[in-house]
C-alpha cells in the first residue's frame, strides 16, 4: 500500500477519492479512517490543487463550497502539523493573520460575554451593547475585500481559480449573515432572543472556520505560489481598501527591491500626443479628465479582460490595480457572475446596448449603466461601466442660475 500511495499519480486519485466520498454523503469519521494513510502529510497547495481538479472535471462550485468545512475537517489535523511558512511584519500575509487574531480577541472578549448576558437578561439595553460590537466586527468586510480584489487575482493567474470562487462565496455568506444580524439587534424584540443567540453563535463558528481555512489552505498556498513582486504589490494597494481592527504598523521593504522607486514616463513621451477625431491631448491631460468625472468608468474588453478604470476621489465601489488584465468574471463574487456573463453575451450578439441598475448603498443612491462599445463598423469591442451616486441629484429642486 505505501509504494502505491508515493505514486504521485497515484496518491492524487485517493485524494479525489477521499472528497467524492463526502460528497457522496460519507461522515467525516467514515473518510477519516478509511483514508488515513492516503490523508496524513497532505499539503494546503495539494487540497487546493484536488479542489480545483474535481471542479474542472463537473464538479459544481457550489457543492464544493457547500462542503468546503467538511473538507477542512478531515484534512485539519494534518494541515495543522504542517510547518507554517514564517511572516515579518508588514507582509500581506503577516497581516492577514494579525487582523485574524483581533478578530478572534474581539470575538472571544467581547462578543461572547455580551451574548452570555443578552441570554440571562434579555434586555434591549444588552442588546444594544451587543450591537455595538457586531458593528466593529462588520470592518471584517475590509479583510475579506483585501483577500478577494488582491489576493485571488494573483492566485487566477496562475489557473487557481476554484478555492478563491469557493471562499468568496462563503465570504458573502458571512457578510449576509452579519448584517442580517445587526438588522434584528436594531429592531430588537424579546421574543427572538433564542433565534439571535443561534443566529450570532453561527455566524462566530463560520468566521472562525474560515480563519482556520485561510491559515491552513489559502494563505500557505499562496506564499508557495506568488513570487515577491506581486506580494508587494498586494502590501502597496492594500492601503486603498483599508484593515480590519488593526493596521500593519511598518512597511515591508524586502532588501532586494526599492519600493520607493516608482516608474515613470520620459520627458519626451509625457510630451507626446494622442490624436483624437475631435482634438489632441496629452496622456497626462487625458488620464486627469477621466479622473476628475462626477462619476467612475471602468472598461473591460472584447475578451471580457478589465483593461482600465478611472482613479477617481471618491470610487464608490473599490478598485485596484490588480484587476487591470483580469477577467471581469474574476471581479464579481460567484452569486452575480450568471448575471455578468448575461449581460456580456447580449452585448456580444447585439441583442442589448446598454443596461442600467440602481441600488441603494447607505445613504448613496447608486445608479449603475452598462454600455456596448463599438467601432466604426459596429463590431463589439467592449463594455464600459459608469457608476454614479445620484442622490445628489435626485434632491435637487428649483433653479440656480448664479455662482456660489
Amino acid at each position: 500500500m505505501s509504494e502505491l500511495i508515493n505514486n504521485r499519480e497515484y496518491r492524487r486519485e485517493l485524494l479525489k477519492e477521499v472528497i467524492k466520498e463526502l460528497h457522496r454523503g460519507k461522515s467525516v469519521a467514515e473518510v477519516k479512517e478509511k483514508f488515513k494513510d492516503v490523508i496524513d502529510g497532505i499539503t494546503s497547495t495539494e487540497l487546493s490543487a484536488i479542489e480545483q481538479e474535481l471542479i474542472n472535471e463537473g464538479l459544481d462550485v457550489k457543492e464544493v463550497q457547500r462542503l468546503c468545512d467538511v473538507h477542512a475537517e478531515v484534512f485539519r489535523e494534518s494541515l495543522e502539523q504542517l510547518k507554517k511558512p514564517e511572516t515579518i511584519p508588514g507582509h500581506p500575509v503577516h497581516t492577514f493573520k494579525e487582523e485574524n487574531r483581533a478578530i478572534e480577541k474581539h470575538i472571544n472578549e467581547n462578543i461572547k460575554p455580551a451574548l452570555e448576558k443578552l441570554k440571562s437578561s434579555g434586555s434591549f439595553e444588552d442588546a444594544q451593547k451587543l450591537l455595538e460590537h457586531i458593528n466593529l466586527l462588520m470592518d471584517i468586510d475590509k479583510h475579506y475585500s483585501r483577500k478577494e480584489n488582491l489576493l485571488f487575482p494573483y492566485l487566477e493567474k496562475y489557473g487557481i481559480t476554484g478555492p478563491p470562487s469557493v471562499m468568496w462565496g462563503v465570504d458573502d455568506e458571512i457578510r449576509k449573515m452579519l448584517k442580517d444580524l445587526r438588522t434584528t439587534l436594531i429592531n430588537y424584540d424579546n421574543s427572538k432572543k433564542e433565534e439571535i443567540l443561534q443566529h450570532a453563535n453561527a455566524t462566530l463558528n463560520k468566521i472562525l472556520d474560515m480563519i482556520f481555512k485561510e491559515e491552513n489552505i489559502l494563505l500557505p498556498m499562496a506564499l508557495d505560489t506568488l513570487t515577491e513582486d506581486e506580494w508587494i504589490s498586494i502590501m502597496e494597494e492594500s492601503d486603498e481598501i483599508g484593515y480590519c481592527l488593526i493596521e500593519p504598523e511598518i512597511k515591508w521593504h524586502p532588501e532586494r527591491v526599492n519600493v520607493e522607486k516608482k516608474e515613470k514616463f520620459s520627458d519626451e513621451a509625457s510630451q507626446s500626443y494622442i490624436k483624437f477625431d475631435t482634438g489632441i491631448l496629452k496622456p497626462e491631460e487625458i488620464s486627469a479628465i477621466f479622473d476628475n468625472l462626477p462619476f467612475d468608468i471602468t472598461f473591460v474588453d472584447k475578451d471580457d479582460i478589465v483593461k482600465y478604470f478611472s482613479n477617481t476621489k471618491d470610487r464608490i465601489f473599490a478598485r485596484t490595480k490588480s484587476v487591470i488584465g483580469r477577467k471581469v468574471q474574476y471581479c464579481h463574487p460567484p452569486a452575480s457572475v450568471h448575471i455578468v456573463e448575461q449581460l456580456l453575451q447580449d452585448f456580444k450578439s447585439g441583442k442589448k446596448s446598454h443596461e442600467d441598475f440602481w441600488i441603494k448603498l447607505g445613504d448613496k443612491y447608486v445608479f449603475i449603466r452598462y454600455f456596448a462599445i463599438r467601432d466604426k463598423n459596429g463590431e463589439y469591442i467592449g463594455t464600459l461601466e459608469v457608476t454614479q451616486d445620484i442622490a445628489p441629484i435626485k434632491a435637487i429642486e428649483g433653479e440656480k442660475r448664479l455662482m456660489s
